[in-house]
């Protein structure tokens, strides 16, 4: 009797969605959130930081990164 290869992917008549089962977000703590926020605030800053330094030192910045002689 042949078989039929699925690709190692098994298929059902129903949709993902039907069997996800729809939860509320978990409660907040509100120092967490605050840490969160103060950590997106930081990382903000310091990509602005690598972006102004980028703008102003953009070659020198490559030449640090290129090859010479084949090392």
């Amino acid at each position: 009797m042949a078989t039929r290869d699925t690709g190692g992917q098994s298929q059902s008549g129903k949709n993902r969605k039907d069997d996800e089962v729809d939860t509320p977000p978990p409660a907040t703590n509100p120092e967490a959130a605050e840490r969160r926020e103060k950590m997106g605030e930081d990382v903000d800053d310091l990509l602005d930081e690598i972006d102004s330094v980028l703008e102003e030192n953009a070659e020198e910045f490559i030449r640090g990164y290129v090859q010479k002689g084949g090392e």
